[in-house]
């Protein structure tokens, strides 16, 4: 027979980080990976942390897209780190990524969801995340073995050493309020963003 699990309601409790600390604070040395980020806020968040550094690759009008982009990179470059940054929004819209990041797991592959519960993008809605789904969960059942929700800064140092070390692909949440992201101006031009990319990839940045 089937059994129901009871499963908690979030409340604004969990959504307590700011993420102008906490993004820094778990990633760390950002010279460490290749990093792809989502739109909006992550791509805040990462320039501002970066300054747009040649080794990261800040999404534009293409939500959902870098957990895909990443993938390609982790499995096109096995012998670097690779970090997909992204919001809670992005990875719902793109669950079926997880999936297959799941199925193909690129044991250089790392992925830091930025969780506030909101869609940023289009007017600060209250996304899943805020009441009932649980992307950590989503990520494990997808057969993603490593995955950690980071609620409070003690576990900082924790989620630092995952997005490092782990062997196969790790999914970290990383619980923020929805307070504004960084305040960055950043480069819009396509065409340059990806070739500063892609000369420093082959350079060996």
């Amino acid at each position: 027979r089937a059994m129901k699990n009871a499963r908690k309601t979030q409340t604004n409790e969990d959504f307590l980080l700011d993420r102008r600390t906490a993004v820094p604070a778990v990633i760390g040395e950002p010279s460490d990976f290749l990093i792809i980020s989502g739109l909006s806020g992550a791509a805040r968040d990462i320039g501002y942390l970066t300054e747009e550094a040649p080794n990261t690759y800040l999404l534009g009008g293409a939500m959902g897209a870098a957990a895909s982009m990443g993938l390609g990179l982790a499995l096109a470059q096995p012998e670097r780190r690779v970090l997909i940054v992204s919001g809670d929004g992005e990875f719902l819209m793109n669950v079926s990524s997880l999936t297959t990041i799941g199925h193909m797991r690129p044991p250089n592959l790392a992925m830091l969801c930025i969780d506030n519960g909101r869609y940023g993008e289009t007017g600060n809605q209250e996304s899943h995340t805020y009441r009932t789904a649980d992307l950590a969960a989503i990520a494990h059942g997808s057969g993603i073995d490593t995955t950690l929700t980071v609620r409070s800064e003690d576990q900082f140092e924790q989620a630092a050493r995952v997005l490092r070390s782990a062997s196969g692909p790790a999914f970290v949440v990383l619980r923020v309020n929805d307070g504004a992201p960084a305040d960055y101006a950043r480069n819009f031009d396509a065409v340059e963003t990806k070739a500063n990319f892609r000369r420093a990839l082959l350079a060996g940045y």
